[in-house]
């Protein structure tokens, strides 16, 4: 199972939303690295959903259910799209400030490439962040 850090702006996709919705296409990604991305999502993988712009903060659980596919918003027919189910909010927010101030963390994609809409998370940087949101 690989990780990943999905973001999206609350003001267009929430987290409430997704929760509501139960399962959504990860459309509109067109950065080519973060679409790279895209197409190494496997089923089972899972993202933490992340609030972006207004709140900066990890917000959600989510897992991959459908491998990449072509994006039905993208009229060039190059963009893919996944599918991702909400599994579960988080205990406590992690935010961006929290996530810079570890030291663990300071090659996290979320950090290093921040305007990236999807980034991969290694194992041991998916355990910290699990516990920051208080988890195991």
């Amino acid at each position: 199972m690989a990780y990943w850090i999905i973001k999206s702006e609350p003001s267009a996709y929430s987290w409430d939303q997704f929760v509501k919705d139960g399962k959504t296409s990860w459309t509109g990604v067109r950065n080519a690295q973060a679409a790279l991305n895209l197409k190494a999502m496997k089923v089972g993988d899972r993202c933490f959903f992340y609030h972006s712009n207004d709140g900066k903060e990890i917000v959600g659980v989510a897992e991959v259910v459908r491998t990449a596919y072509p994006d039905p918003t993208d009229k060039a027919g190059k963009a893919v799209t996944v599918d991702v189910k909400a599994v579960e909010p988080v205990k406590a927010t992690v935010t961006l400030a929290a996530i810079k101030a570890e030291p663990a963390l300071k090659d996290l994609g979320l950090v290093r490439q921040s305007r990236l809409s999807v980034s991969p998370v290694t194992a041991e940087q998916w355990k910290r962040l699990s516990k920051m949101a208080g988890g195991r």
